[in-house]
This record gives C-alpha cells, structure tokens and sequence, in this order.
C-alpha cells in the first residue's frame, strides 16, 4: 500500500493529526475511528494514542517517498492553518502588555528566528495556540520596520510532517541573498513511551513569508549525544558554515555540538566542545553567537547549574560565554556571565542592525512555569523588551533599544518629597537614583506591590515580588553591588513586567509582576531620586488586525 493510498484508508487528510515514520512502520495518528476504511480498522490500532500501524512499502524509489511524505506534511499543515484560524485572535486580559509581545491565545515561549531580512525585521515564536501549556510547537511570524511596533504575519511553521509532529522546536534564521532560511530542531515522540527523535530540519522562502520544508538537514544526533539537541545556530567562519546546537551528553553533561558545512544543505560533525567549564548543568539550550568589540561571545541556556543565593531555585539559567574558535571552528568557552539577574529572562536571540548594533531578544518566562493570572483569560508569558549588547572596558553593557524612546507620551513631574504617588498607569518609564537603605514600591495598591530595596549593610539590591498576584516560581532576587555608592535604575514597566537596567546597564533584571488593574502607585522609603519619568503608550497590536 502507497503512502497516499494509506492516507486515504485513514480518512483523508482531514482525519489525520500526524504521519511518523520511525523503523519500518508508518503510525498514521487520527481523529476519528470510524472513519477508517475497513482494511484499515483491520490494522494494529493503538486507542490510547489514536494510532494505526501499517507495515512501511517497499520503496523502490526513495526520492519519490520522499516527496509523497513533504505532500502529506502539506496537506496536513493547510488543515492545521485552517484550524488554528480561531485562536489568531487576541483575548482581552486587564494583564496583557501595552506594548511587548505576547500571543494572541494558548502559550508563548523562545524567540525564534530574528533576523534583518529585505528591509525588514523579522521576529518568530513557539507558539502553542490551544491552551496555556508546552505541547505541539508552532511558529508565529511577525515583521517590523522599527523594532516597536510589529504586524502579524501568516503562522510559518506548523508541526505537520513526519520529522516535526510534535513540535517546530527552536532555531534561527539566515538571510542568505534573497532567500530567508529557517534551521530549527524537528521534535517526534514515537509510542506511548515517548522516545524522542530529533533532527536539524530547514525550511526557505523567497518572499519572506511563506515556508517551503525540506526536512532534516542533521537527519543524526552526534556521537555520544542523547535525544536532546536542538536550538541550531548557523554562523559563518573561515569561509565555511558552522551549525551550533545545544546538547547533552550521555553522561548526562550540558555541551555545546558543532557542525560545518560548505552548502548550507548538507552537514558534518565536527566537535563537542565545552569540557573546559566541567560539571555545569545537564543540558544546554538555545546557543548564539555575536562578536562585540573584536571578542566573540556564545549565548548558552545551562540547565542543572546551583545558584549562590538561597532566594534562586530555579534550574533554568541563562548568560553568555566568551569564545575563541580555532581555524575549523572548534570553541574554547569561558568566563560564564549571567545575562539577567531577574525571574524571567531566558532563550535569547539577537541580531545585527543595519546600522552595526546588536539587538536581543529573550522569552519573558521559564519552561516549568504556566499558572500565571493570564492563564485565566487563555494566553500565557511573552518576550522582553528589545536590548542592545555593548562591550566596554571588559563589561557586558546592555540598555534598552533607543527606538523604544518613540512611545514616550505624558512627562510625569516627582516632587523630590513625595512618599507615594499615582501614574494612573502601569506602562511606564522612570529613571532615578536611590541612596542604600532606601526602598520604591512599584505596581502599588492596597493588595499589594512589588519591591526594589537596597540593603546597607551587604550592599545588595534585592527584587521582591512576594507581595503580589504571582503563583508560582521564586519569589525574591539578589544582587550584589558592592563598588556602588548609590545606584542608578532605568525602570520599565509594562502592565505585568517589570525590567530593570541597572548602573547604565552593568546589570538587568527582569520579572513578569502580576498586580491588580489599579495597583497604579509608586512608593519610596529613604532617598530615593527620581529623575525622568513618562508614561508609555501603545505600540501596534502583534496580532491579527
């Protein structure tokens, strides 16, 4: 029986959820039994996870099955755009941010894909759009001319073949002449045991906005590697191409793989590289890599690593290496950095800017993390306010993009004696300083608020959320700051974030804040000195207009 003739046993297209082909069977998931056909209800069915098994054909020609698999995967794609069609719209929530991104409905989490592209910006998201909750991963599409305000494009990526049923996962973009080039990590789950299969898939597009797949590109893990790679990378290095992938071991040890290639299409391993920082978590995620000021850096997601404080108990760590890449580009990393001190930060992407700057990206979340107050009106988490990365005198400087400046609206006037006052507003920008031992109380309301304190006596700034609406995850934040006098906080916040750039952005912290609608007052304790302040207005909805 042919692949087409087995879709068609199954009830079409339309009664297909997923085609895996993992050893010599091809498991056909559906929707509905009845509407086998009646050789294949004869056929090992599986009614916990709604799969019929068939035998796999002889393949006489395997270019030909292969095509008829890239068909099956579009058809099934088209239902999924079709289905999905309802939940593009966005839900209203008294939560939802004035001007960051989220997602219409369902589950927001990596940036994905953000790149400089004809004229353009383009940004990508994995994107559940069912439900609050870390199932089969889509990815939205948006464009930008300023970096501010952002339009819905047509979804890119749905998990619709054979090599990606149970998730686009994550990856990057290459804007190789003019074509977009989509490298991403293809997610299966095979049985009701899940064994996961993975593989380094590309898509293209010659307009920018619709994807033509071509499947696995890495169709095979890298020796002594476990099922969990994923995030590819691609970089240009002495005249080659390199793919980065976050890995594990199987000794259960985080490392970063390289491959090389000449053509983009075709991929060789070249090391697991990473040895030289020992024992540092049991996988890592979503590598990058940028130069700043002639020193090479490579963004790594260490899971498994121990914080110093006792507030951190999240496993989920995010920062960025420094890097030295012999000639066929195999990487020595040290000198490991966090790149944000917050709650919610994690998955960086970044890019370079016509104009020479580098641009970040991250998810405003963390894997483990769903129960938040927006879970309640069906959409969950999104992405931080945009940075760019600067390397000064041997520190990691990050500030908010200047483009962001374009939403600043109604000046606020702070009396230097005032003890608590009212924004009418939480989307807000304030600059100021503040003398040790003093507090600011932001997002403030009788149910409660969230704090910044600066503590005399350890010269520490701590970040504390413990009196507001969160749920879930960890409570309070720490920072050392010893060699400052004072400090000097750029403050922006967004309804339900907060981001902190602190000492003319030595250090960033950021943290999704969940209050109530009218926890609209600031209050201070102690000097604190507010110098500039505004309110922020809207940018353009990311969602379907």
């Amino acid at each position: 029986m042919s692949l087409l003739a087995i879709v068609e046993a199954c009830g079409g297209i339309g009664n297909l959820v997923r085609i895996l082909i993992p050893d010599s069977r091809i498991i056909v998931e559906i929707r509905e039994f009845d509407l086998l056909s009646g050789p294949a209800k004869q056929q090992a069915y599986n009614a916990v996870l709604k799969q019929v098994t068939f035998d796999k054909p002889v393949i006489e020609n395997k270019g030909e099955f292969a095509a008829q698999l890239l068909e099956a995967g579009k058809l099934i794609a088209g239902q999924q755009l079709t289905d999905l069609q309802p939940y593009t719209k966005a839900l209203a929530c008294e939560h939802r941010p004035a001007w960051h991104i989220s997602p219409p409905q369902g589950l927001l989490n990596d940036p994905n894909g953000f790149i400089y592209h004809q004229g353009q910006y383009h940004l990508f998201y994995q994107w559940y759009p069912y439900a609050c909750a870390h199932k089969d991963k889509y990815w939205a599409h948006l464009t930008s001319k300023d970096l501010v305000n952002w339009q819905w494009q047509p979804v890119a990526l749905t998990p619709s073949d054979w090599f990606d049923s149970h998730g686009v996962f994550s990856g990057h973009a290459l804007s190789n002449d003019n074509e977009l080039m989509l490298f991403y990590t293809g997610n299966v789950r095979i049985d009701e045991q899940r064994d996961r299969h993975t593989t380094q898939c590309l898509a293209t597009s010659t307009d920018g906005i619709h994807f033509t797949k071509h499947g696995p590109v890495v169709p095979e893990l890298p020796p002594g590697v476990t099922p969990h790679c994923r995030d590819p990378k691609i970089i240009r290095h002495n005249n080659r191409w390199l793919m980065l992938l976050g890995a594990q071991r199987e000794d259960l040890q985080g490392r970063l793989a390289i491959y090389q290639s000449d053509d983009l299409k075709s991929w060789t391993f070249l090391a697991l590289c990473g040895d030289e920082l020992g024992d540092f978590g049991y996988m890592w995620e979503c590598p990058d890599f940028f130069k700043l000021n002639n020193q090479d850096f490579i963004v790594i997601g260490p899971q498994g690593i121990k914080s110093s404080s006792k507030h951190h108990s999240i496993e989920h760590h995010n920062g960025i290496v420094k890097a030295k890449l012999d000639e066929i580009g195999r990487a020595v990393l040290s000198d490991f950095q966090h790149l944000d001190h917050g709650f919610d930060f994690y998955a960086p992407q970044s890019l370079q800017t016509p104009d020479g700057r580098r641009i970040m990206s991250a998810w405003m979340g963390l894997p483990d993390e769903v129960n938040h107050p927006s879970s309640d009106s069906g959409w969950v988490h999104q992405l931080t306010t945009l940075r760019e990365l600067s390397y000064v005198n041997g520190k990691l400087i990050q500030k908010p993009i200047r483009e962001l400046q374009q939403l600043r609206g109604q000046a606020v006037v702070v009396e230097q004696d005032q003890s608590c006052f009212d924004l009418h507003s939480k989307s807000f920008e304030l600059n100021l300083s503040m003398q040790w031992g003093s507090a600011l109380r932001l997002f403030q309301s009788e149910q409660g608020y969230c704090e910044i304190r600066l503590d005399q006596a350890t010269k520490t700034l701590f970040l504390d959320r413990s009196n507001t609406l969160m749920r879930e995850g960890d409570k309070i934040r720490e920072l050392a700051l010893p060699d400052s006098e004072c400090v000097q906080l750029q403050i922006l916040a967004d309804t339900s974030s907060l981001e902190i750039f602190i000492n003319n952005g030595e250090a960033v912290m950021s943290a999704r804040i969940f209050t109530a609608k009218d926890a609209t007052q600031i209050g201070i304790e102690g000097n604190v000195q507010i110098q500039a302040a505004w309110l922020l207005n809207k940018a353009a909805a990311p969602f379907v207009s």
